[in-house]
């Protein structure tokens, strides 16, 4: 039902075959037209049964499925007419594509936006994706900023747009069945409600008091800090006048209301709505100086764009500023919101997303707004997520969403409170994990990051290019761990930086029993002339030798320790030995059981280098020295 937002302000998304269209198709298409879209594809489908279809049928068909979110239905019938016509357009490729990616269809979604980007290679949703054509993989690696709960006051009809104020809730339903039915959906025409906060639970709903309410639709809302005026959306409707532009279709406008005696009253049409065009859901800037809406006013991007309009000291307008090609794209961007720190959040079904609208939010900057960045999951799912609030000094929201199926092919918006669990801010962390020896990618190697509080935050495996991406929230510290079977791990602390980052992670292959007796058998560590301490070049190779003891728990070895020929037997006997005790003590300290460990000093006994001949201080030093041996 939120589609009335984006119903004669989105006429054009849809573009429609009138070059086939026939007295067969007369009925169905003037259901079409009128927006009542149920009725349409009954009298569509008839024509099929009947053996009268063709690629107009096929194609009205996919629209009003995908307008009454029967996305099934729609993908089936886009893809017949696409097969059937010579003429689809680029917009009918990417809505079959969108089709494809609500219905969780990613590899041929992927195929469809390469077919859309190849008839509109200048679009910026077409140069998005080809920038960045596994964009899902990184959005699904994002960590969740929001944890959602449906409200309770939902109801079996559509309710959303919710607008927290003054401890009371404000949203939109189709529940009031006095309302006559719409043929959209078959759901009675929408009305403004407001429920009360009692113990934390909104409850007690009813209809928002006053002249607001008509028997046409009313919508989304934005009320002032001092709650006596309201900004609400309605059907172009005012002192019984109900206006339609040349073509015969009513238009949404922005009005405002004042409260007066508990009430809202004194409606008043705002001077920039117009008959020929659609204005809808207000927002207001924190310094209530601005106002943010929808419309698909001639002159914009796409099929409704975002704007801006100046609120001047005695209560009147500026002149509506588009707020440009950043935010807005060829598609729709809807429902924005402003926080108390001028960030700027909206829907949209133009910039990269799961599905449908995704909530995005853009921060703001000296000339405008920085490119949107989509909100993630759970807040956004593969069906449309939209009307987002949020209160940052509560850390809580609310967004609207028909992710939930009734039945096969019907889904109906709830609201959903949005309590923000980790910043808003993340930023991409690339993790490269290769062999250490061979520079290889290592596919499928462990990556997980702990938090200060040690907990576990994220787990991920690499790729097969060695590759993990991941989002963290900027600013923050984590221990990075990495772990490959027949690897040993590696440990890395790290601050989340503001910009991407990649991170190389070279993992050292674990060694066998054999290559680590060979290892052994080749360590040794030499010593100052007549000094048995251990020097730090030393200390070093002992430490490699401490880390393969460590892995090869079941490796004992024995410490033989030299001296060079200088000095007498029993000095340099004792000597030796002292070099072979202060090398285990260094082993022991360092974590190495002393059972594991033997020693011997062999004085001048067995030199590397005999030097009855004499040798120079190198030849020395290569005698003065500890080896060891794996032993039982």
């Amino acid at each position: 039902m939120k589609k009335l937002y984006i119903l004669s302000m989105f006429c054009c998304l849809f573009t429609i075959s009138l070059w086939s269209q026939n007295s067969d198709t007369k009925k169905a298409d003037k259901h079409f037209d009128r927006f009542e879209y149920v009725d349409a594809i009954d009298a569509y489908e008839k024509l099929i049964r009947k053996g009268k279809a063709n690629s107009h049928v096929y194609k009205q068909l996919a629209i009003a499925n995908y307008k009454t979110s029967n996305f099934e239905d729609s993908e089936k019938f886009y893809k017949r007419y696409l097969r059937n016509s010579r003429n689809a357009s680029s917009e009918d490729y990417y809505n079959y594509a969108q089709t494809l990616l609500i219905n969780q269809k990613t590899e041929d979604y992927k195929k469809a936006m390469l077919d859309f980007s190849e008839k509109a290679p200048s679009d910026s949703r077409a140069k998005a994706f080809l920038e960045n054509p596994d964009y899902l993989e990184d959005l699904k690696s994002m960590t969740p900023r929001f944890q959602l709960n449906p409200l309770s006051l939902n109801s079996e009809y559509s309710d959303f747009g919710a607008y927290e104020h003054g401890g009371k809730l404000y949203f939109v339903s189709a529940r009031n069945e006095t309302r006559k039915t719409y043929g959209w959906n078959k759901q009675p025409t929408l009305d403004l409600f407001v429920a009360d906060n009692v113990a934390g639970t909104f409850k007690n709903s009813k209809e928002i008091e006053g002249e607001i309410n008509t028997k046409f639709h009313e919508g989304s809302v934005a009320i002032t800090n001092d709650g006596s005026t309201i900004y609400f959306t309605r059907n172009d409707y005012v002192n019984g006048n109900y206006r339609k532009d040349d073509e015969g279709i009513n238009h949404l406008k922005i009005y405002k209301a004042t409260l007066v005696n508990g009430s809202f009253q004194d409606i008043q049409d705002l001077p920039f709505n117009d008959v020929s065009f659609s204005n809808a859901n207000p927002a207001l800037s924190p310094d209530e100086s601005k106002l943010y809406f929808s419309s698909d006013r001639p002159g914009g991007y796409g099929a409704s764009d975002l704007y801006v309009v100046q609120i001047e000291g005695d209560g009147s307008f500026g002149k509506p500023r588009n707020l440009g090609p950043t935010v807005n794209t060829e598609r729709r961007e809807s429902f924005p919101f402003i926080d108390q720190e001028n960030t700027l959040y909206f829907s949209s079904d133009g910039h990269l997303g799961l599905g449908g609208l995704d909530v995005y939010y853009a921060k703001r900057d000296s000339g405008g707004f920085l490119p949107p960045q989509n909100l993630g999951s759970p807040l956004n799912s593969r069906s449309d997520d939209f009307a987002f609030t949020y209160n940052g000094s509560v850390e809580k929201g609310y967004v609207s969403s028909n992710r939930t199926e009734k039945k096969k092919g019907e889904r109906i918006d709830n609201i959903y409170r949005a309590n923000l669990i980790h910043p808003l801010e993340q930023t991409s962390l690339l993790v490269e994990v290769v062999d250490a020896k061979t520079d290889r990618f290592l596919e499928n190697a462990q990556v997980i990051f702990y938090g200060e509080d040690q907990n576990e935050f994220s787990r991920s495996r690499t790729n097969d290019s060695g590759l993990s991406k991941n989002f963290l929230p900027t600013g923050q510290k984590f221990d990075l761990q990495v772990n490959m079977k027949d690897y040993q791990s590696q440990s890395i602390s790290m601050r989340v930086p503001e910009t991407q980052m990649l991170i190389k992670v070279a993992l050292e292959p674990e060694v066998s029993q054999a290559e680590a007796e060979m290892l052994i058998l080749q360590e040794r560590i030499f010593f100052e002339y007549d000094d048995a301490t251990i020097r730090p070049e030393a200390a070093l190779e002992l430490d490699k030798l401490i880390s393969i003891l460590k892995e090869n728990p079941e490796l004992n070895i024995k410490v033989i320790s030299h001296t060079d020929e200088r000095g007498s037997k029993a000095y340099n006997m004792e000597l030796s030995q002292k070099r072979a005790e202060n090398t285990v003590n260094y082993l022991v300290e360092n974590g190495i059981d002393a059972s594991r460990l033997t020693s011997e000093g062999k004085g001048k006994t067995e030199p590397v280098n005999n030097c009855d001949s004499g040798c120079s201080e190198e030849e020395h030093e290569e005698n003065r020295r500890s080896e060891f041996k794996v032993v039982e």
